[in-house]
């Protein structure tokens, strides 16, 4: 109590030449005092990490104001921050135009710091009484306004946007009921920063955003093509974290498409929403191309398109459904060939025992060019005269056993992997990584031929390893990057392919390695050169 009254001496102190002042100016007004209790200002002083001195609004005076005949609302605040900022000194970091700037939820308000005469700073805020009320009772004020005087500050539109957002989630296709409830609880509890765009217009964001987050919220096909930002002049990746008042150019390429691991780089509901949205998108028009491509594989070796033969590709890819056989096939992972033929010339096995037939991976014959170029780049492959396997035992894989099994093509196994083999219908051993999408599929479908393996000492031979790289174009950073694998690492590079764009350039690189180990140590090393913004193994 004693605090308390101590407060309202000071209120009362502070308030009484504004008063005298906003009288003279013939302003209709009410001065409010408001108080933070105890546990607020302990909660700021942990979140905000500041002392018990820098709380500058233990003691808040609100001047809510009647908007005069012939002013305009926005006009009359600052004319009252006038009034107060001429007879107290207004600290130069403390004050938030919520007025021209409104917050998402329709909060509107024009806040500054006073310096009182007992040399303590008190915070001023400015409302008109429709700000106040909006402020007191929410958006159902709000449309008591709206339906009023558009000059009063009707034009309101915080509640329009909020409930378009809402409205862009649920036009989302397939929403899952908890990620919508994610979703909205991102948009509501989030706390807000000013960004200020190349043409200098302010634009309200959440805290923690990212440049991705703000290329979606300017226009989706923005979002979608976004290779990076200048932010500050300063170029950036598009995972960069925001901060209130940057300047944010944001930079982008027709080639940009959007990835999965975009996901991890938004915050925003909407930015999210946009990317899955895509993402869907995408795998359609994968799907759509597999489907052409497989119409003309089998129209050109007199197959019918029956699901009995869609079947037989699904078993002898290893996946559970057509729409995954045509998304594999659209998108190239999946190369119809002889090998798919002859799955298809075998007959169908519609006993309970069909899985163990299941193939994956099947070795084509030594004719296939494309084949026999990436046997050459893996120095290993199946021996056909393997050792009888014991399924009990794990496979031992160093330099002497290593020759007896086939690396699977599309995860790339190394050793320091965590791995596991899988027996064909041939009795070959193909080995995966553990997280490799294949690996998983068979696990599910064919779990009996699937051996637990490991690898053991080794060092001789070398390992295909890609590296994609992402940052920003300087001269001599490609130089810079090359000379580190191949003089100082002793990293023998077998290619190179690099873009560039608006100060960006994104690199693949295909290195021998001898294991994981090797690929940590390129990658932590690459990330210490200054212009590379990200490092990571296909």
């Amino acid at each position: 109590e004693g605090i308390r009254e101590h407060l309202t001496t000071i209120f009362d102190q502070f308030t009484a030449p504004i008063r005298q002042e906003l009288d003279k100016a013939g302003i209709k007004y009410e001065i409010k005092a408001r108080f933070k209790k105890p546990y607020s200002i302990w909660s700021k002083m942990q979140t905000k990490h500041v002392s018990f001195d820098e709380v500058y609004d233990i003691l808040a005076v609100r001047i809510i104001f009647e908007v005069s005949e012939g002013m305009n609302e926005t006009d009359e605040c600052f004319k009252i921050y006038n009034i107060a900022s001429t007879i107290y000194k207004p600290h130069p970091d403390r004050l938030r135009d919520w007025v021209h700037n409104k917050k998402a939820n329709g909060y509107q308000a024009l806040h500054s710091t006073l310096m009182s005469k007992a040399g303590k700073w008190v915070e001023v805020q400015i409302r008109s009484r429709r700000m106040d009320d909006i402020a007191e009772h929410g958006f159902a004020a709000h449309w008591k306004y709206k339906d009023g005087d558009p000059n009063s500050g009707g034009g309101d539109d915080g509640l329009d946007k909020w409930l378009y957002q809402i409205k862009e989630i649920l036009d989302d296709p397939q929403p899952n009921a908890i990620d919508f409830l994610d979703t909205i609880k991102l948009n509501l509890f989030a706390n807000e920063i000013f960004v200020v765009t190349p043409k200098g217009e302010f634009k309200t964001m959440p805290a923690g955003c990212t440049v991705l987050d703000f290329a979606f919220s300017v226009h989706t096909f923005l979002g979608t093509h976004c290779i990076g930002a200048k932010v500050n002049h300063v170029l950036v990746g598009i995972s960069h974290v925001l901060q209130s008042g940057d300047q944010v150019e944001v930079l982008s390429s027709k080639n940009q498409k959007v990835e999965k691991e975009w996901i991890d780089y938004a915050t925003t509901a909407k930015a999210k929403g946009k990317i899955e949205a895509i993402l869907r998108r995408m795998e359609r028009e994968k799907q759509k191309e597999g489907e052409d491509i497989l119409a003309e594989f089998l129209q050109k070796h007199e197959k019918e398109p029956s699901s009995v033969n869609i079947a037989k590709l699904c078993h002898f890819h290893a996946l559970n459904t057509r729409e995954e056989l045509l998304y594999a096939i659209g998108s190239k992972t999946i190369t119809l060939g002889d090998a798919d033929l002859n799955a298809l010339n075998k007959k169908f096995d519609t006993g309970k025992t069909w899985s163990k037939y299941l193939k994956i991976f099947k070795r084509k014959a030594s004719t296939d060019s494309s084949q026999e170029g990436e046997n050459k780049e893996t120095p290993v492959k199946s021996d056909p005269k393997a050792l009888p396997i014991d399924k009990k035992k794990p496979l031992i894989l160093n330099e002497e056993t290593i020759g007896r099994y086939t690396l699977c093509n599309q995860c790339h196994p190394i050793p320091g992997d965590d791995v596991l083999g899988y027996i064909d219908e041939d009795e070959h051993i193909i080995i995966h990584k553990r997280q490799c999408d294949i690996a998983r599929r068979l696990k599910v479908t064919d779990g009996k031929q699937i051996l637990a393996a490991q690898w053991d000492t080794h060092g001789t031979l070398s390992f295909p390893a890609t590296l994609h790289i992402v940052g920003f174009d300087r001269v001599g950073v490609l130089h810079q990057i090359t000379g580190l694998l191949s003089q100082q690492l002793n990293v023998n590079i077998h290619s190179v392919h690099i873009d560039t764009k608006d100060g960006l350039f994104t690199a693949e690189l295909r290195l021998g390695v001898h294991d994981a180990k090797d690929i940590q140590s390129i990658c932590r090393d690459l990330k210490k050169i200054e212009e590379v913004e990200d490092v990571r193994r296909f």
